[in-house]
């Protein structure tokens, strides 16, 4: 009978935990080629020494995908798309994705990484065809938001450096899919409910204007910037931008630190810009988001 009881234990220990771990699913998402593609690359990862610790560099992306990491617990849960940065170059797979996608998690979001094509493609513009992949994610998440346990209208997106302009363009251009509509996923709208914006790039243009791919207008979703003012190269980019959210009338958070430079993910540093997380977790709560 002690021999039962234990095994009883056991088990019903090992079913909580089956409920409280959580599995990540990886989804391609386009059921052929991606648009515009006509070759597949071969796929590099590369580990590099930062001055915030080691860092998994992804590059030769031609095969876009989504890998989804469910919140614990039961019901429906918000979900935040999450843009590694890297230049369109690369992608910073952990630093900027995987890692975030466990702070999310811990805030009971269910995260989703993309991983979006990289390098740069030779005769297109720098963001094209990852717009393309961000766009077909919201869609894709949104469309299958009940399977997923997933609340449809607090699906959000967050970015790192490129991408940042990345959610910038996917904030901005929502009212234009920029490929062919392939399914039913694509029928569901591809307009985040949110964005979050860590040390963004390449959002600012000449003459104290913003690039001239960016279009900001009262339909853009609430924003949360988070900046360091020694990132010399950027700092144009969170300023410009803001402004003109704020002209917009868009609701508009901004956080800008003295020191921080660029590239610090959720990692800790000796300066205060490592908060940040909690000051978006604050912002979260603030939409409705998180309790």
């Amino acid at each position: 009978m002690k021999k039962f009881y234990c095994l009883f234990i056991m088990l019903a220990l090992c079913a909580c935990s089956a409920r409280t771990q959580t599995a990540s699913t990886t989804i391609r998402l386009f059921p052929g080629e991606a648009p515009g593609e006509t070759k597949e690359l071969t796929e590099t990862r590369e580990i590099v020494k930062e001055n915030v610790g080691s860092t998994t560099l992804l590059s030769n992306v031609s095969t876009p995908e989504i890998t989804i990491y469910p919140a614990p617990g039961s019901g429906l849960h918000p979900a935040v798309v999450v843009c590694p940065g890297g230049g369109y170059n690369i992608l910073a797979y952990d630093k900027e994705g995987t890692e975030v996608c466990e702070w999310l998690n811990g805030n009971g979001i269910t995260a989703v990484l993309l991983k979006y094509r990289v390098p740069r493609r030779e005769g297109r513009p720098k963001h094209e065809a990852p717009l393309q992949d961000a766009q077909r994610a919201l869609s894709y998440v949104r469309a299958h938001a009940a399977q997923l346990d997933i609340k449809s209208n607090q699906i959000g997106i967050m970015g790192f450096s490129a991408g940042a302009h990345l959610s910038v363009m996917a904030s901005t251009s929502f009212a234009t899919r920029t490929y062919p509509a392939i399914d039913e996923a694509d029928q569901a709208s591809c307009r985040p409910d949110f964005c979050l914006l860590v040390y963004p790039a390449y959002l600012d243009g000449e003459n104290f204007q913003l690039a001239p791919e960016i279009k900001v207008t009262a339909d853009v979703p609430p924003t949360m910037i988070v900046q360091a003012e020694d990132d010399h190269s950027y700092i144009n980019s969170a300023l410009f931008y803001y402004h003109a959210l704020k002209n917009a009338k868009v609701p508009a958070w901004m956080h800008l630190y003295s020191k921080g430079g660029h590239g610090f993910g959720l990692r800790e540093s000796k300066f205060r810009v490592s908060e940040w997380p909690q000051r978006a977790e604050d912002w979260f709560r603030e939409l409705g988001i998180i309790q």
